[in-house]
């Protein structure tokens, strides 16, 4: 058994006894005017204005939002989240869940590269009843009125409705029933709603809680949005769960002025907040010495790095940034998740980062060879720390036996977290979710979550290597598209950073080979460049790094390389879009 079991044993069924609904232990606040949630909001102040709503004023509107959904649905159907993020997605989601319906997270229509994600997932799903807010109705109503999405019975904006919902008697919530549904990213194939049940994100919450030690004396803080797993999870059901306030502000205003972020990470105690691995390297970049000047980062608890591959050389730039100015290098938190697990499967504790030299050829063979740091041939991977509460193993996808300690395989995950499957999806749900370990003594031998993620256990941490489905395999020989793609970053300043594609080709003769596609840096080259030169550089780093011979370099403008939802690189969607005009080039 690795270590990680023996640390974080699986909760006794005592335990799991306790385990309630979230919204059960929202009314259990019912009577308390301690601050909740609070946004901070930007579209009027540029030093912005908190709204703030407490816990039983929350408690009043998501009974008020539950009691109008009981006259209009029942309990089991399918309600839509397509608020803007701020409190009315808070109280929509909640009062979705009090009144037993089932929550689709989504978001608020906009101009957005995801619109067509928006439109399938109604299309899948078909809502009963639409929510959002006042601001966003006209938007929302467009939105029924123009697409090809099954007509709801209702749209309401939940900010309009009359409080009063006394008399309201909410349905017996049972754990092992829907509580929402969780649109996957679909980077290569269609997205699919996880079904999430009350007892998965009551279970996920709490493992999340005591993992990183949050109690209701810290403040959950971010801006990642709410229709994502990562942020649904830490900034609006952890919250709920443990008492903790949780203060946010949206996306946008982070992208225009990071240290927005940084702000709320001052100014609150005992924060607990995540971000994606480029958030940190942003705000490296972004935030200026004079307002780093004016931040207290000292009692910053926990920050998880997750949702793409991190980097040592980020966590190592945010800590010389930040470090000065109070954050702890031991509060950096990389961390591993997916949506199909809720969101959280193992975290980095107290001991913070753990940064490891692998030899980059015998990952390609599946084996992991430590090797100090700087030598040649080696990669540098950043533990995504322990479960807890949860069982993760490394599994042969090929047959389903286990791998040892140290060797890579597929990432495999057991527990009360996992979805019970997709949304009317009865053959995806079980090639995901019916994964079976033979002959292993100890532990479930089915029902294990298929990660599709490759990954290996050293020294009882859990190191990510990448995905299946994007590994290039040239002349029997594995590689990491993400090696090859950090290769091409610094094969030329004008390359843009975390904008590179690189995916597996196959010529018109049938040879296997990689090709890459890559965004250019206007400020880099404002007045120019030689595209042939970059592609030069490109090929002879690639070369050098990974013996590889690139069959194609494009070098394109800002926005040629697509990401899914979640901001993660979509090498599939980027192939399918390049990569026919690059072969007939």
């Amino acid at each position: 058994m690795p270590e990680a079991e023996r640390r974080y044993p699986e909760p006794t069924d005592g335990l799991k006894n306790l385990v309630r609904p979230l919204t059960d232990l929202l009314v259990d606040r019912a009577g308390s005017s301690a601050p909740a949630f609070t946004f901070r909001d930007y579209a009027a102040d540029r030093e912005g204005t908190e709204v703030t709503l407490s816990w039983a004023e929350l408690a009043e509107q998501v009974r008020a939002v539950a009691a109008e959904l009981s006259k209009i649905t029942s309990p089991g159907q399918r309600v839509a989240i397509l608020a803007p993020q701020d409190l009315s997605y808070v109280t929509a989601f909640l009062g979705a869940l009090h009144a037993g319906t089932i929550a689709v997270p989504l978001f608020a229509p906009e101009v957005s590269q995801h619109g067509g994600r928006l439109v399938g997932a109604l299309a899948d799903c078909a809502p009963e009843v639409w929510l959002t807010s006042s601001e966003a109705l006209p938007a929302v109503r467009s939105l029924a009125e123009e697409n090809p999405v099954p007509m709801p019975k209702q749209i309401l904006a939940v900010d309009k409705l009359d409080p009063a919902g006394a008399g309201y008697t909410p349905p017996a919530l049972s754990l092992d029933a829907p509580a929402y549904l969780q649109y996957t990213s679909g980077s290569t194939r269609a997205p699919a709603g996880a079904v999430i049940t009350h007892r998965a994100v009551a279970e996920n919450s709490n493992q999340a809680a005591v993992a990183f030690g949050v109690d209701d004396t810290w403040t959950c803080a971010g801006w990642i949005p709410f229709f994502h797993d990562m942020g649904l999870v830490q900034l609006l059901c952890v919250p709920v769960a443990t008492g903790a306030r949780s203060v946010f502000i949206t996306p946008f205003n982070f992208i225009m002025r990071p240290v927005r972020w940084l702000r709320q990470l001052s100014d609150f105690p005992k924060v607990f907040a995540a971000a994606p691995n480029f958030a940190f390297e942003y705000a490296t970049r972004k935030v200026s010495e004079s307002d780093r000047a004016a931040l207290d980062l000292s009692d910053v608890r926990a920050v998880i790095n997750g949702s793409e591959p991190v980097r040592a050389s980020t966590i190592a730039a945010f800590q010389e940034a930040f470090g000065p100015h109070g954050f702890p290098a031991t509060s950096h938190r990389p961390s591993y998740g997916l949506a199909e697990a809720t969101v959280f499967v193992t975290n980095t504790r107290e001991e913070g980062p753990t940064v490891t030299a692998f030899d980059r050829l015998a990952l390609g063979e599946h084996r992991g060879v430590i090797v100090a740091r700087g030598t040649e041939g080696s990669i540098d991977l950043v533990a995504a720390g322990r479960p807890h509460g949860q069982l993760v193993r490394i599994v042969d996808p090929a047959n389903g036996t286990l791998r040892t300690d140290g060797d890579v395989g597929e990432i495999w995950v057991h527990g009360p977290n996992v979805a019970s499957g997709y949304w009317e999806q009865p053959e995806r749900s079980a090639e995901t979710f019916g994964g079976r370990i033979d002959g292993a003594a100890g532990i479930p031998g089915e029902g294990w979550l298929r990660t599709g993620d490759l990954g290996l256990f050293h020294d009882g941490l859990l190191y990510i290597t990448g995905r299946i489905k994007d590994l290039i395999i040239i002349d029997g020989k594995n590689h990491y598209p993400q090696d090859i793609e950090a290769t091409v970053e610094a094969a030329h300043p004008v390359i843009r950073r975390d904008h590179v594609a690189a995916f597996a080709v196959t010529t018109e003769d049938g040879r296997e080979g990689a090709a890459v596609v890559a965004e250019f840096n206007r400020k880099a080259a404002p007045e120019g460049f030689d595209e042939k030169e970059v592609a030069r550089a490109v090929r002879r780093a690639v070369s050098a790094a990974h013996d590889v011979k690139l069959r194609d370099v494009l070098v394109l403008p800002p926005g040629a390389v697509q990401r899914t939802s979640s901001g993660k690189v979509a090498r599939a969607a980027t192939k399918a879009r390049h990569w026919e005009k690059a072969d007939e080039r």
